[in-house]
């Protein structure tokens, strides 16, 4: 296992990339009481507006198949599309179970019932199959996480293609942690306040859209509609 903790958020190479819409919980700023005797400022000086550093802690397996980032409000799980699925395919594998369901045990266990579920692939192949390809993967994934979680839980349930990567695509190895499935929580009591989703199977996307751009729903275990030697 790797470990490695930081403020902020990276590629797990280098760089900085954007996330999806509504993929992190919000946190409000601790209120500071600047007249507390505790307090030892200069005459004239004055506090700057109170901010939560997010700590980021991310653990990720030796093959990087699968990596863990648990932040100040989130947990969030990646899983390699190469040990969840068949090349260019949305049925999962057998031991694809396994995985899944530790993660809805680990979501059981924070009390989510807001639980995001994101598909990305890399650049290869035409972007409107991967729209496809990435949301059908993650309905997939959303039909395993469901069948061990209750009623009560939410989801939001979008496919990305290759947008929002996390490594470079330029080489096999970026690719590779590029195609994934993202499986993102609230920390425990921190669920109560978010709307990521309204309803099990429901889906949410950024303002204006249907989440992915598509039609809104599918089966989640169909294979591709055409070839694409990315994914």
């Amino acid at each position: 296992m790797v470990l490695t903790l930081g403020a902020g958020s990276g590629w797990a190479d280098e760089g900085e990339p954007s996330v999806p819409p509504g993929s992190t919980t919000s946190s409000p700023p601790p209120e500071v009481d600047s007249n507390s005797p505790g307090l030892k400022l200069a005459d004239g000086a004055t506090l700057a507006p109170a901010k939560v550093l997010d700590i980021k802690s991310v653990v990720e397996d030796l093959g990087g198949e699968e990596r863990r980032e648990d932040t100040n409000t989130d947990v969030k799980f990646a899983l390699q599309a190469e040990v969840l699925f068949p090349k260019d395919s949305s049925e999962l594998n057998p031991e694809a179970t396994a995985r899944i369901k530790a993660i809805a045990a680990e979501a059981e266990a924070q009390k989510a019932t807001d639980v995001r579920v994101f598909g990305f692939t890399d650049d290869l192949g035409s972007y409107s199959h991967g729209k496809k390809l990435s949301r059908r993967r993650a309905e997939a994934v959303h039909d395993e996480l469901a069948s061990h979680l209750g009623p009560e839980v939410t989801f939001s349930v979008r496919g990305y293609s290759e947008d929002y990567p996390i490594a470079d695509n330029s080489s096999e190895e970026g690719r590779k942690k590029n195609r994934r499935v993202e499986v993102s929580f609230p920390r425990g009591s921190a669920g109560a306040g978010t709307d990521e989703g309204s309803g099990a199977g429901s889906e949410t996307g950024p303002a204006g859209d249907n989440g992915d751009g598509s039609d809104g729903s599918g089966s989640g275990n169909g294979n591709g509609d055409d070839s694409d030697a990315g994914d």
